[in-house]
């Protein structure tokens, strides 16, 4: 028997005369219960699977006006401008005439967190089809009205047309008593050799305000009324407060309250600086008790592999006719690595007649929401997070975290509107990092040069801990009355996490994949761009040029002599072909050419890198001078929103892969600021990137957003080992190590 079909009131009346598509019962209550069970119907595609009402994503109000909706969050992305894109296509109406709304609980479809590029491939799918759904009830319900065919009538400019020129705007068309259906799995898309706004360098929306000082950010916002509040946090992980005397604390000018729960110690004041130089005098009061409990950060090879570990063989082939001659051995490893936001985490939160709502730059408005009404012991429905860009960053940083800080102080203040922004140190020293990987690998060549045995091990935390539960957040870890920190899993394959891009692309005789997961965290982690696919690219990628050198082959022919999958061989080819890569080729003194290769996922997108890279030899300092990548992402909506991914990805690989380490000693992480964890400058920006993109109308999109982490870093890897003839294996790759290489 179906699952009962609920309808959300709101929804159903919203709005008044708008375009309201809700589910048809099925008579499969009136069915012969012993008639045969017919196959399950096949489901709507990408997030209309899960959120299949079609007016969580278009809505029509009868003055015209179009909103889309989706549940996923604007990170940098540009996805807001790619789904207005698409909506706009779907629909037949300018692109300036519709309206995006992100991820808000009482707003829009329950999508998860917006994480491991699937903004496009699921919520952009949902908007794709719900649009062209809405647009053939639109034309069914013209054909109803003007007495004629559907198919004789066209659409255009948010109306349905008929051939003598009679027009019907979609306003005046929802104000009618439409038919409400459940969204279909299939749906009537335009033909991409007619699209007039998808495919089009459309500038992205959410960019002015970010260039010319506007409020772009929650770190912006600005409420009536509203308090500004810092969090004064332990020193080191663990540590108890064990005295803090308030009172002259509480006598200082703007100061409205002091919260203490525990271990969790803030301060609200009227003006920003005030709770600056309050939060200062809090932290100088307060007395806390510390325990060393770090690892050794400068052996973390010994510390990971030695770590109780779950092992799981995660690919196996064997083919016993087929041996290797040759065999090569090597390990690769991953420090800690910070999120580095630019905009240290901030969150603005507001408790009014026991409903709280939070706007937060976090990527799970649905998870955040569930993980504070639990640290607040409400229920989930008393607590709305509206979703507002940070300048932040891709992963899990301290948005959550933030978010959950500003909703337990304004449960304090109830009525007022509280601010909550980190301070650097905060950031750099609290937020979850990206976690430490070791990989080892040995592989055989045969005769032939080709590849005849790999394996291929990797060690690794989870890479998610993001909430859901209140144990993720550190205000809910701090209260008198703690939430545990939830054990951390791995996540399941095929996109996985520490073992994510694990299982590698190519194909070979005999292979042997390893995931050795780590269930115990030493330090904070989660989830940081890419997750596991970063360093398990960068070690695939730059195994593939030893073996490669092995063989005596170049490495792309390399790549391409072991690849069967076609659409990767394309991608290859035209980074070669844009590099202007040619066997044999020999780089400028003191430089080297690299090249890299990968599918983040093996099932999202394609990315090849090619870069030179020059090394001075007295200092050991590499320069980027060039990057060439080509990227295959399917249907293209915006190319200079896929192009400005990969040019990110790019340029964020190449800071984790040239500079970034997180830094501790026994009890505190001591990498609080830009110059103990340096990152990419604007000195070090390579002469040229040209991103090269292979279309592929009309077919499904491909996520994009992390395909370029791995390859970018195996390929600047590749192109030091080039001009440096020493191989470098341990990131980051800074000039101290290459120097020590080039001396060795």
């Amino acid at each position: 028997m179906n699952a009962p079909v609920i309808l959300d009131r709101r929804r159903v009346l919203a709005g008044g005369g708008a375009l309201i598509v809700s589910f048809s019962l099925s008579d499969a209550f009136a069915q012969d219960q012993s008639a045969p069970v017919a196959a399950p119907a096949p489901k709507p595609p990408g997030s209309l699977a899960t959120a299949p009402f079609l007016d969580s994503w278009i809505r029509i109000d009868a003055d015209g006006r179009i909103t889309a909706f989706t549940g996923k969050v604007e990170l940098g992305q540009g996805f807001k401008t790619a789904f207005q894109q698409i909506a706009a296509e779907e629909l037949d109406v300018p692109f300036e005439s519709l309206t995006i709304i992100t991820a808000d609980t009482s707003r829009t479809a329950n999508e998860g967190y917006t994480s491991g590029s699937h903004s496009m491939q699921d919520s952009g799918t949902a908007i794709q089809n719900a649009a062209a759904q809405v647009r053939e009830l639109l034309v069914a319900e013209a054909a109803r009205r003007l007495n004629l065919p559907a198919e004789n009538l066209r659409t255009e400019n948010g109306a349905v047309i008929s051939p003598d020129g009679r027009r019907l705007g979609y306003g005046e068309l929802v104000a009618a008593d439409m038919l409400h259906v459940q969204a279909q799995p299939k749906s009537k898309l335009k033909d991409p050799a007619t699209f007039k706004v998808m495919g089009q360098p459309i500038p992205r929306v959410d960019i002015p305000a970010k260039v010319t000082g506007g409020a772009a950010y929650v770190q912006d916002m600005r409420l009536p009324g509203m308090v500004h509040a810092r969090v004064v946090r332990p020193p080191s992980y663990g540590a108890q407060l064990t005295a803090c005397d308030t009172s002259a604390v509480e006598k200082l000018p703007g100061v409205v309250k002091v919260i203490r729960d525990g271990n969790f110690l803030a301060v609200a004041a009227s003006r920003e600086f005030q709770a600056i130089k309050a939060m200062h005098a809090l932290s100088a009061a307060a007395q806390w008790k510390e325990t060393p409990s770090l690892p050794k950060q400068d052996d973390l090879l010994h510390v990971l592999t030695s770590m109780r570990s779950e092992d799981h063989t995660i690919f196996q082939q064997s083919n016993p006719s087929v041996s290797g001659t040759r065999t090569i051995e090597a390990t690769f490893t991953r420090p800690y690595q910070s999120h580095g936001s630019i905009g240290p985490s901030c969150a603005v939160a507001q408790s009014v007649n026991d409903s709280m709502t939070v706007w937060t730059h976090t990527q799970g408005v649905y998870p955040d929401r569930q993980g504070i009404a639990e640290m607040l012991r409400v229920p989930p429905a008393s607590v709305r997070c509206i979703h507002v860009e940070g300048s932040g960053c891709y992963g899990h940083n301290g948005a959550d975290d933030a978010a959950a800080d500003a909703a337990l102080i304004a449960r304090a203040l109830p009525g007022v509107p509280v601010r909550v922004q980190w301070m650097r140190e905060q950031e750099h020293a609290w937020e979850p990092f990206g976690p430490a990987m070791v990989t080892k690998l040995k592989a055989s060549l045969d005769g032939n040069g080709s590849i005849a045995d790999w394996n291929f091990e990797v060690w690794s935390n989870t890479h998610s801990m993001r909430p859901g539960g209140a144990g993720s957040m550190l205000a809910a870890q701090q209260m008198a009355q703690p939430f545990a920190v939830p054990a951390g899993k791995p996540l399941p394959l095929p996109e996985g996490g520490g073992d994510r891009n694990a299982i590698p692309l190519y194909k070979f005789p005999n292979a042997h994949v390893v995931h050795h997961f780590l269930p115990d965290m030493p330090v904070r982690i989660s989830s940081m761009r890419a997750l596991g696919a970063y360093h398990n690219v960068f070690s695939i990628e730059s195994f593939m040029d030893e073996l490669a050198s092995a063989a005596g082959a170049d490495p792309v022919e390399f790549r391409l002599k072991h690849l069967d999958d076609s659409r990767g061989r394309d991608v290859i080819n035209k980074a070669a072909q844009g590099f202007g890569w040619r066997k044999g080729q020999q780089a400028p003194q003191g430089r080297g050419f690299g090249f890299a290769f990968a599918r983040y996922k093996n099932l999202a997108a394609y990315c090849a890198v090619a870069t030179e890279v020059e090394v001075n030899r007295e200092t050991g300092r590499p320069r980027l001078v060039r990057v060439v990548a080509s990227v295959d992402s399917g249907q293209v909506v915006n190319p200079d929103g896929l192009i400005n991914q990969i040019e990110g990805a790019i340029m964020q690989s190449m800071s984790w892969t040239l500079y970034e380490a997180v830094t501790f000693d026994d009890t505190r992480i001591t990498s609080i600021d830009w110059q103990t964890y340096p990152i990419l400058r604007f000195n070090a920006v390579p002469d040229s990137v040209e991103v090269h993109i292979i279309n592929r109308p009309g077919q499904p999109f491909l996520g994009s957003g992390e395909t370029g982490q791995g390859p970018a870093a195996a390929s600047i890897a590749n192109a030091i080992a080039s001009a440096t003839g020493k191989r470098l294996r341990n990131l980051p790759l800074t000039r101290k190590r290459i120097k020590d290489a080039i001396d060795a």
